[in-house]
């Protein structure tokens, strides 16, 4: 019998079952996945200043030349709608297994091919055009990889652990981050300045290639999602171009999940990403201390992402959002205007911080059940990727210019967004959604769980 309780979202739950053996596979491999495409693609951010000074002309402003570099770094967000769309289309109407195994590949070249690059020294202003084409690459496969996971996952756990599977998944994604801010530690640690620059910043490249590569092969041992199955079974798979249903008829989730997209942005991009370099250039924080504390900050957020999945599944969606977006909002200022500080307060601060940032699991957990089924990888990708693009990739750009004028521009651009992903907690949408598994309708017919 279907029980007809319902869960702290308001979703009425399939019949109860326990993560089984093949739910801990599809977990396990689809978060480490998640984590090598993942470090691959933020690996360029922890290595940026070595990377502007080895890319640009030696005699370029500092400035300028970092402006260059997250320039090329925001390249990559640019690059996702692109890539997202056309792998989630595929993925909506082919499987999303295929495409799920096609995007990391697509992350594992380009990274490899970084770090074999020449530098500016060696063949002139080719050196940053081909940094840069590398990482359009990189974007387009990133973009069809976080949207194709969640819901692949997110497909695949039983109804009751819904947010604990897209949490962990989350978790595995920002272990990437981790990864690469511990790699990043160990060559700033085991080398010195000069072998950095010289031939140490190829070794992460090198490393996140060969690991992607071995990450493909390992995907071949998922299964097809079962709402894909269910859905080709019945013919329900998307019969137009999935994109103009979601245009049409799912405008509002598109919304929602864009809006969303952007806090979840703010958050890594600000707090995980820029700040290492923001410490070292602001504060004037060895760049060994700097990404200390960021490694720590990132295994908080790991941590966060596990607790709001579990939390949501308990909770709510809706009341994890109020805590964690309200908790951001606090310790942004509380971390931003304690610098530089002491090394303990750094550590204290910057991983507090990096626990409510953990809030960001409740953007897929949300996004993936925003959609129907025959439409749900294309409308979370392109809504995703598209905000993602608009805001992560140019938040860098403009926080650099913006610094010119005010060092606490991180702690403001932070606690706005965070006031709006407080907001949008009262959404419809954040407490309720699209089934994951009963009432699969073809596109445009979907009923909304109560």
């Amino acid at each position: 019998m279907t029980s007809h309780a319902t869960t702290p979202d308001g979703t009425t739950p399939a019949p109860a079952r326990a993560l089984d053996a093949r739910d801990y596979k599809t977990l396990a491999l689809s978060a480490l996945g998640g984590t090598l495409e993942f470090y691959d693609f933020v690996i360029y951010v922890f290595f940026a200043t070595v990377l502007g000074a080895l890319f640009f002309p030696a005699d370029m402003p500092d400035w300028l030349r970092q402006l260059q570099t997250f320039g090329i770094f925001a390249a990559g967000y640019l690059a996702r709608p692109v890539g997202g769309i056309v792998i989630a289309h595929f993925g909506d109407l082919l499987g999303r297994k295929r495409m799920f195994t096609l995007s990391i590949f697509l992350m594992a070249a380009p990274t490899l091919v970084i770090g074999l690059l020449p530098t500016y020294a060696s063949i002139g202003v080719a050196a940053p055009l081909l940094l840069l084409a590398m990482r359009v690459l990189q974007g387009a496969a990133i973009g069809g990889e976080m949207p194709g996971a969640w819901v692949f996952v997110g497909e695949h756990v039983p109804a009751q652990r819904y947010g604990f599977g897209v949490g962990t998944l989350t978790s595995g994604i920002t272990g990437g981050i981790l990864l690469g801010s511990l790699v990043a530690v160990a060559i700033n640690r085991h080398y010195a300045p000069e072998q950095v620059s010289d031939f140490a910043w190829r070794i992460p490249f090198i490393l996140g290639g060969v690991f992607g590569l071995v990450s493909v092969y390992l995907r071949r041992f998922l299964h097809e999602t079962p709402v894909f199955r269910e859905l080709a079974d019945r013919r329900g798979v998307a019969r137009e171009l999935p994109l103009r249903t979601v245009l049409r008829e799912h405008r509002g989730a598109s919304v929602f999940v864009a809006l969303q997209t952007w806090v979840l942005s703010a958050a890594i991009v600000v707090i995980v990403l820029y700040t290492p370099t923001y410490l070292q250039k602001v504060h004037h924080i060895p760049a060994a201390l700097a990404l200390e504390a960021n490694a720590l900050a990132t295994l908080t957020l790991t941590i966060g992402c596990v607790i709001a999945g579990w939390a949501s599944d308990r909770l709510g969606t809706r009341a994890v959002m109020l805590i964690g977006w309200g908790g951001l909002f606090v310790t942004a200022y509380l971390f931003y205007a304690g610098l530089p500080g002491t090394p303990a307060t750094l550590f204290w601060h910057y991983g507090l911080t990096g626990l409510f940032v953990g809030t960001i699991a409740t953007v897929p957990i949300a996004g993936v059940r925003a959609f129907p089924a025959p439409v749900r990888f294309t409308g979370l990708s392109f809504a995703y990727n598209m905000s993602y693009a608009a805001f992560g990739g140019l938040t860098p750009v403009v926080l650099t210019l913006w610094l010119q004028h005010d060092t606490m521009a991180p702690a403001h651009y932070v606690a706005v967004l965070a006031a709006l992903g407080f907001v949008l907690a009262f959404c419809p949408l954040a407490a309720r959604g699209h089934p994951m598994r009963a009432g699969v309708a073809p596109a445009g017919g979907a009923t909304m769980s109560r």
